[in-house]
């Protein structure tokens, strides 16, 4: 896999380094949350993945021993002697205190590297890594690591499952000229800052918006942006999609409150007919995807797919399985082994 090359393992690896959250996701959904020894801010995605871990029975996973490995120390890297580096080593050159040498050096001296995150945004590599640089799909960087760990039978079957959720999907979006004007949004509780996001374009950071083919309201403004509540009021939105807002639901509740309180925020389309809905992570993998699909279409489309509850916090809905977009206990099953 680009930018790292070729690997080879006799078996599978057994202690795990990543920093970004889509590689922790496959290892889990690949059956081996035992091996990870890291991860970028455990406890905040603690919160997060338990939420929708707590719809997978028996899957979980201990965060609380993982080393928080943003901007990693190298020194603790030698003393992990982790098995495998699934982290994208041209993106960790960019870090603070790496540059490629080091890179290099932690490959020869303690693991491999094996993964990609610039196909998250489809940004430019650094120049060092430029030539070799190539972008995936969440779901082609996640064939390649189940590889990896020998897991070809549990890919196909997690595979199958999600071919079957974006053909459900597919099959029950209305005609163009029917999807609301939606907003991808960030916003500070207090609303005093609001950070656009787009529901289209490349990376897998937005693999569960991209199949809705509504129409973005702010999809002219540059990415990461802020504007203010004004140029929300503008836009007028009939759905607006709040990132990071599942995760964190003391904000969550505040924002919603807030937009209801707000002179101007009040009278936005989205905010009157009380369609202001939760997302969760921008960079989640496999697991994050099937749950933020079926949460996307249900918040889009209540009359095609059954609607969104009026969520406040605590753990995914649990929808009865004639609600449910993908079969929840088989997705379980695959990842605790039962093909």
């Amino acid at each position: 896999m680009s930018p790292a090359g070729t690997v080879e393992f006799d078996q599978p690896p057994e202690s795990v380094f990543t920093i970004l959250v889509h590689h922790t996701d496959m290892v889990v959904a690949l059956g081996h949350g035992d091996a990870l020894n890291a991860m970028y801010s455990p406890a905040n995605f603690e919160g997060n993945y338990d939420k929708l871990l707590e719809r997978l029975d028996g899957v979980s996973v201990d965060w609380s021993d993982l080393y928080d490995s943003w901007n990693p120390d190298k020194e603790v890297l030698y003393e992990l002697d982790s098995d495998l580096h699934l982290t994208d080593p041209a993106y960790v050159s960019t870090m603070d205190t790496w540059d490629t040498a080091d890179v290099e050096e932690v490959r020869t001296a303690v693991a491999p590297w094996f993964g990609n995150a610039l196909s998250r945004n489809h940004s430019e590599p650094p120049a060092d890594w430029a030539d070799q640089y190539q972008y995936y799909t969440l779901w082609e960087i996640f064939e390649k690591v189940a590889e990896v760990f020998q897991e070809r039978a549990r890919y196909d079957a997690l595979s199958n499952a999600k071919a079957a959720l974006d053909s459900t999907v597919a099959s029950g979006l209305p005609a163009e000229d029917e999807r609301p004007r939606t907003a991808r949004v960030m916003m500070s509780p207090d609303l005093d800052s609001i950070w656009v996001f787009h529901m289209d374009g490349p990376g897998f950071i937005r693999s569960h918006t991209r199949p809705f083919g509504v129409d973005d309201v702010f999809a002219d403004i540059p990415e990461a942006e802020t504007i203010g509540l004004e140029a929300l009021a503008e836009a007028d939105p009939e759905v607006v999609l709040v990132e990071n807002a599942f995760a964190r639901a003391d904000d969550w509740r505040a924002q919603k409150q807030n937009l209801r309180d707000d002179p101007v925020a009040s009278g936005i389309s989205a905010v009157k007919n009380n369609r202001v809905y939760p997302l969760s992570a921008r960079y989640g993998g496999p697991i994050m995807n099937f749950f933020q699909l079926e949460m996307v279409a249900k918040e889009l489309y209540p009359e095609q797919f059954g609607a969104w509850p009026d969520y406040d916090g605590g753990p995914y809905p649990d929808f009865a399985e004639s609600e449910q977009l993908f079969d929840h206990q088989r997705v379980a099953d695959i990842i605790n082994g039962d093909l």
